[in-house]
């Protein structure tokens, strides 16, 4: 008498749930590192409408806005409607400020990745402004080192200020 096989044996399936947790294993960490590079590039595109302030600053004036009021209003002292740093929030985005020498400094927190972004203190994402011989102004992201034909803005330091975590960053924003 002919006996068939219905249905799987404990081995066959032992197998399968294994393959899976290693393929879970694999997975999660990288997909985490995935979304807090995401939470990271939210700054940079909020930041956007501050640089060309500080380009329009630095264009109509030659000289580089010592803080975020300076930079949105025009003058210093003065206010006026974004001249406060946490008038530039996100999902991610605590607050972006702008410090001596026009740098932007994106600081991180509201619902970012306690483990990764503001982990104990805020993370800080900083661009610096620069600008080439024929006096155009180009943005040096975080650890990206300052390429030898930029002169970098005067109190400008993104590589020190920035805290994230070279992993974390866009690669236009690393060493």
């Amino acid at each position: 008498m002919n006996t068939m096989q219905k249905g799987f044996t404990l081995i066959e399936l032992m197998i399968v749930v294994a393959i899976i947790g290693i393929l879970a294993a694999i997975a999660i960490p990288a997909y985490q590192d995935y979304t807090v590079r995401t939470q990271v590039s939210e700054g940079l595109n909020l930041s956007n409408g501050l640089k060309a302030k500080v380009n329009d600053f630095f264009t109509e004036t030659g000289n580089w806005p010592a803080d975020l009021p300076e930079a949105v209003c025009g003058q210093a002292s003065a206010t006026c409607d974004g001249d406060t740093n946490t008038d530039y929030q996100g999902n991610y985005v605590a607050s972006i400020d702008i410090t001596e020498g026009g740098q932007i400094e994106i600081t991180y927190g509201n619902k970012a990745n306690a483990t990764a972004l503001a982990a104990g203190s805020a993370d800080l994402l900083a661009l610096a402004p620069a600008t080439d011989a024929a006096g155009n102004v180009t943005w040096v992201c975080g650890l990206a080192s300052v390429p030898t034909d930029l002169t970098l803005a005067t109190g400008a330091a993104p590589d020190t200020t920035t805290t994230v975590q070279p992993k974390y960053l866009p690669s236009s924003c690393k060493t």
